[in-house]
């Protein structure tokens, strides 16, 4: 690896300590609180200490983010995963060979451990004395821009260590995000629903219109493919006698990366038996409310500078409503695949002359309606070519019981009542393969054993899937999915290039 000069003159320091017989990496810590242990200590016990000095001392850690040296005294502050907290060193009390060594020895971004006794300075800060300190790990790296924190947005993702040391915004985007799988999990678990694991790799991919990632396993000689979605195997265990199921998974879709893609991600699956879409979104409100009103403390939040209001019930729009409000087309009428695309061209859709008639559909509602869509809305009841695993509505065979949800023109959920007529979901895939057969590389493919599965009967159910990452970002503000994935993927570059920041 090349080495910058900053970089070189700390690993001088590394074998100087070694040198001087000290490990600059040593195996373990002493730690006895953490920083925001200490302000509690603190403020519990100062009323009763003689000289506002506490009479045991404490053993304190964290990364060097600050030093103010006076003479033979120095100020610096650590920060932990707790807080940030001030350390204060004199010669005098550490011994001036200490002193000199913390003073040449230690650097920005090293982790330091400091005992000694807890006092308030003038300045009302609390703040330890240190009696002693030690290295915990030495820094090789300088930090980032003097702890300014990173911007250039693409190195941040690259480089997300530095990122979530030097940012602490975005360390709580994160803390919040954890927060929401837990009251996620939380509000599921109390509906009676079974957290269920089912398989990554998948002999058939399905559940989903989207391209897989192939991979091969050489022992079965067989070749398989990263999940787009857990949809099938969840409907099998409906089959199989359990009444509410969800899963918690990584999802893999092989598309572009976008603000609102990434080609690994979260999703939320669940499914309920004896339940159709009208009941799925009942619960789709509680539980999205639910989990902001724990995570935020409130259903009001701010998106995008929108102020948006999460707090049942939500507007519920027929899908060809609101393409009929938005383009003058009714797509109920316009049958021909040819037609519909003029139409769609003429409104200035990005539509290609071989798009199939079902994705002119969709291109007309993501272009003119999703943006648009700000306060939270269930768009419900599409037309069956772009559900091929949803129920038909008993009002019409060409239209079926399917919805998502868009709030902050972000789409967020995917649910439907699930069709449970083995022939007619037979019929459904040779329709796919169709599509496949004219170029829609998106197309499912025939899952000959999950319809296997259904012809031992599923009862009458209710599916639902929720981007947990999209979630994350309406929670926090965010608007790329990045921001919201602690390592999301990017383009290789040059190890050269990796290094010429410093």
């Amino acid at each position: 690896m090349e080495m910058s000069e900053q970089q070189l003159v700390r690993l001088a320091k590394v074998d100087a300590l070694r040198e001087q017989g000290i490990e600059p990496y040593p195996a373990r810590s002493t730690r006895t609180h953490t920083a925001s242990d200490v302000l509690v200590r603190y403020e519990s016990g100062e009323g009763g200490w003689p000289d506002g000095r506490d009479p045991e001392q404490v053993a304190v850690v964290g990364r060097v983010m600050s030093f103010r040296q006076m003479g033979k005294a120095t100020f610096a502050h650590i920060e932990d995963g707790h807080g940030r907290l001030q350390v204060y060193l004199r010669a005098n009390i550490v011994g001036v060979e200490n002193y000199d060594r913390f003073i040449h020895m230690v650097d920005l971004g090293d982790f330091i451990e400091v005992a000694g006794h807890l006092f308030r300075t003038r300045a009302g800060e609390v703040t330890v004395e240190a009696a002693s300190w030690t290295m915990l790990s030495k820094a090789v790296t300088p930090p980032p821009e003097k702890w300014h924190g990173l911007t250039d947005t693409e190195l941040r993702y690259r480089q997300r260590s530095a990122d979530l040391f030097s940012n602490p915004g975005v360390r709580s985007i994160f803390v919040t995000r954890a927060r929401m799988i837990t009251a996620l999990r939380r509000f599921l678990d109390g509906e009676g629903f079974l957290e269920v694991e089912t398989p990554t790799l998948q002999p058939i991919y399905g559940g989903a219109h989207a391209r897989p990632f192939t991979t091969y396993h050489n022992a079965l000689d067989q070749t398989l493919y990263l999940r787009i979605a857990d949809e099938l195997y969840l409907k099998r265990l409906i089959v199989g006698g359990f009444e509410r199921v969800y899963e918690i998974c990584k999802d893999f879709r092989n598309e572009g990366v976008d603000t609102r893609h990434n080609p690994e991600f979260t999703q939320l699956e669940f499914y309920m038996a004896y339940a159709d879409y009208r009941d799925v979104m009942d619960l789709t409100e509680r539980m999205v409310s639910g989990v902001a009103q724990e995570v935020r403390g409130t259903t009001q939040i701010t998106y995008d500078g929108h102020e948006i209001d999460l707090a049942p019930p939500w507007r519920r729009l027929r899908m060809a409503d609101a393409i009929f409000e938005a383009t003058g087309i009714d797509f109920t009428k316009v049958r021909d695949q040819q037609t519909l695309y003029e139409l769609a061209r003429e409104r200035g859709a990005d539509v290609e002359p071989t798009t199939v008639w079902p994705r002119i559909v969709d291109e007309l509602m993501k272009t003119f309606v999703r943006p648009h869509l700000i306060q939270p809305t269930f768009l419900i009841d599409y037309p069956v070519e772009l559900s091929p695993l949803a129920k038909q509505s008993p009002e019409s065979e060409r239209i079926v019981e399917r919805f998502q949800v868009f709030i902050g023109g972000i789409e967020l959920c995917n649910a439907y009542s699930e069709l449970n007529d083995p022939m007619d979901q037979m019929a459904r895939f040779l329709e796919q393969a169709q599509d496949r057969a004219q170029g829609d590389e998106e197309a499912m493919p025939i899952d000959e054993d999950y319809v296997r599965s259904l012809m031992y009967g599923m009862p009458p159910t209710g599916g639902f899937g929720i981007g947990v990452d999209r979630l994350a970002m309406l929670l926090t503000d965010q608007q790329s999915i990045r921001e919201v994935i602690l390592f999301p993927q990017l383009r290789t570059r040059s190890a050269h290039n990796e290094g010429s920041h410093h």
